[in-house]
């Protein structure tokens, strides 16, 4: 009996203190589906979801663009119509910048964009007007809705009178002729005197050698660099010289420095007083070597 019952306690497992054996592992992977089957639907792949989110992008994109064709084609039609209509037709001027005779001048000069619309009016046209204009240097404009045009006037700037004979002609400091005028006496601005026969007319530009090179000289005069001012202005072989009231002379040699050598020669002039002589002269054609002299002797070297 006691052979038996040892035999019993070596073959029970429970009895060697062994745990039971676990179930086959093919039982659990066969759960596993199971449990997959009851949860949530696997995502798309990465590549339908791209071309999902694509295909959305485009339609958007799609529906901006026929937007704004529309609205571009609404603009486009509304534009026509205002260049055609009267809706915006030019009706009055308004304009700043000149004298009230040069004022009326260039409403005349741009009487023919009257009635036009607005949206026509071009810079080519208004150019057109101010190149008829001998005073005016260039016209500005801007559209003021609905019916006004609003014009900037630049005006010419008059810095000498061309005499020839009893004539007298008023040049810009760009040397255009501005006007033509039969009571020459009774200007301020510097003279140049030209032989009879030269050809002068209102509207066309100086040559060099027609006034010219003394309208820039004229044009670079400040106030009060001679008593009483410039009177004369005389170009001899391209060199400029000034004369005052008196018979002083500014001697400027050629065009080239004109601001610098007119500082010099108001400093010199500064410097000597009122007492120089109506025989003196300043010559500062070569700025750095200024020299204060007399028509009959020389004075001296400045600085």
């Amino acid at each position: 009996m006691r052979t038996k019952a040892s035999s019993r306690s070596v073959s029970d497992p429970r009895r060697r203190g062994r745990a039971p054996k676990r179930a086959p592992a093919a039982s659990s992977r066969a759960r596993r589906p199971q449990a997959a089957s009851g949860s949530r639907p696997r995502p798309a792949p990465p590549e339908r979801r791209t071309t999902r989110a694509s295909r959305s992008v485009l339609g958007r994109v799609a529906r901006l663009a026929a937007i704004v064709v529309a609205v571009g084609a609404l603009a486009a039609g509304a534009y026509a119509a205002a260049l055609e209509s009267s809706m915006f037709a030019v009706r009055s001027f308004a304009i700043v910048g000149g004298s009230p005779a040069l004022d009326g001048q260039v409403r005349a000069a741009l009487a023919p964009e009257l009635g036009e619309s607005l949206l026509r009016v071009s810079g080519a046209g208004v150019d057109r007007a101010a190149a008829s204009l001998p005073d005016v240097v260039s016209l500005r404009f801007v559209r003021s809705f609905p019916h006004t045009l609003k014009v900037i006037v630049i005006p010419e700037r008059a810095v000498l009178l061309v005499r020839r004979g009893a004539v007298g002609f008023v040049v810009s400091a760009r040397g255009r002729v501005m006007s033509e005028t039969r009571t020459p006496f009774s200007s301020s601005l510097p003279r140049l005197w030209v032989a009879r026969g030269t050809p002068l007319s209102v509207g066309e530009w100086l040559g060099r050698s027609d006034g010219l090179l003394a309208a820039a000289a004229a044009a670079a005069l400040r106030p009060g660099l001679v008593r009483g001012g410039v009177r004369f202005v005389t170009v001899a072989a391209g060199q400029i010289t000034l004369i005052g009231p008196t018979g002083f002379q500014i001697r400027l040699g050629d065009n080239g420095e004109l601001g610098l050598k007119l500082a010099i020669a108001a400093r010199i002039v500064g410097y000597a007083g009122a007492g120089i002589s109506s025989d003196a002269y300043v010559d500062v054609s070569v700025p750095q070597r200024p020299v204060l002299g007399s028509r009959n002797s020389q004075l001296g070297s400045v600085g």
